[in-house]
C-alpha cells in the first residue's frame, strides 16, 4: 500500500493506494502546531480502522509520498517518516525531486509543490494543454502546455476566505452556510450572499479559464479544464468551462511522483 499525504493551508487529505486504485481516503484539518508524535498518533488512529492494514503503525504501508504548502507541517512529517516509518521508502516533494514537469516560471522555486503535482496528474490523465482549477484556501488556476510544461497560473481568494471576509468586514453581514440559494436574486440577506458567492465564483472561473485558454492554445477548445479541491462540487454545476472533476488529482500526482522516484508498489 502507498500512503499519500497532501497538506494544504486549511485541510490535509490522505489517500491509500493499492496499485493505481485509491482504496481509502481521509480529510483532516491542518494544524501547524501538531508535533511529529501527535501526527503519528493521528495517522495510527485513521489507518488502524482500515481492514487491509495491520494494527501496528506502519503495518501494510510500503511507501509514502508527501507534499505540503505548510513548511512547519512538512518538517514534522519528515520526522514522522524517520521515527515511525524508518524502513518505508518516502518521497517528500521539494526541490530536487523528479516530477517530469518542466517549470516555465521566472522563479520555479516559488511554485507550490501541490500545483506541480496537480499538473503532472492532469497531463497523465487527460493530456495537454490543460487548465487545473483547484478550489482550496485560494482558488488557483494552473496552465499546462501540450508538452506537459507548467506554463504559469492565476491565484485568487478562495471561496471560504471570501465568505469570512464578508462576515468580518460587513457591519450587517455574518458568516453564512455555503449552500445553493433558491434563486439568483436573493430574497433575504443570507440568500443574497450565497448567490453572490456561488454565481460570482462560477463567473470568475469561466472568465479566467477562457482568457487562459486563449493564451494556451490556438484553439481554446483543445484545452481540457479539470476541477479539484474540496469546494469544487459547489461550483461544478454553474460553470460552463469545467470539463472534468477529479477530487483526488493531487493524491494521484503524489502516486505518480513516488513511482518516478522510487518505483511502483
Amino acid at each position: 500500500m502507498l500512503l499519500t499525504i497532501d497538506v494544504g493551508n486549511t485541510h490535509t487529505v490522505l489517500g491509500l493506494f493499492d496499485g493505481e486504485e485509491i482504496v481509502e481516503h481521509w480529510r483532516i484539518s491542518t494544524d501547524a502546531r501538531r508535533t511529529a508524535d501527535e501526527l503519528a498518533v493521528l495517522l495510527n488512529g485513521l489507518m488502524g480502522m482500515h481492514p487491509l492494514l495491520g494494527e501496528e503503525l506502519g503495518d501494510g504501508i510500503e511507501g509514502i509520498s508527501i507534499c505540503s504548502t505548510v513548511p512547519s507541517v512538512l518538517h514534522e512529517l519528515r520526522e514522522v517518516t524517520r521515527r515511525y516509518y524508518g524502513d518505508v521508502p518516502a518521497v517528500l516533494v521539494e526541490p530536487g525531486v523528479k516530477t517530469g514537469v518542466p517549470i516555465l516560471m521566472d522563479n520555479p522555486k516559488e511554485v507550490g509543490a501541490d500545483r506541480i503535482i496537480n499538473s503532472l496528474a492532469a497531463v497523465e490523465l487527460y493530456g495537454g494543454p490543460a487548465v487545473v482549477v483547484d478550489f482550496g484556501t485560494a482558488t488557483t488556476f494552473d496552465a499546462v502546455s501540450a508538452r506537459g510544461e507548467y506554463v504559469g497560473g492565476v491565484i485568487a481568494p478562495g471561496i471560504e476566505i471570501s465568505v469570512d471576509a464578508l462576515g468580518v468586514k460587513g457591519a450587517q453581514l455574518r458568516k453564512i452556510e455555503l449552500a445553493r440559494p433558491r434563486s439568483v436574486i436573493g430574497k433575504n440577506t443570507v440568500e443574497a450572499m450565497q448567490s453572490g458567492i456561488l454565481y460570482g465564483f462560477a463567473g470568475q472561473v469561466d472568465g479566467v479559464v477562457q482568457r487562459m485558454a486563449r493564451e494556451l492554445a490556438e484553439d481554446p477548445e483543445d484545452v481540457t479544464v479539470i476541477a479539484t479541491g474540496g469546494l469544487a462540487p459547489m461550483v461544478l454545476g454553474e460553470s460552463s468551462t469545467i470539463d472534468m472533476h477529479e477530487p483526488w488529482l493531487t493524491l494521484i500526482g503524489l502516486r505518480l511522483v513516488y513511482e518516478r522516484n522510487v518505483g511502483r508498489q
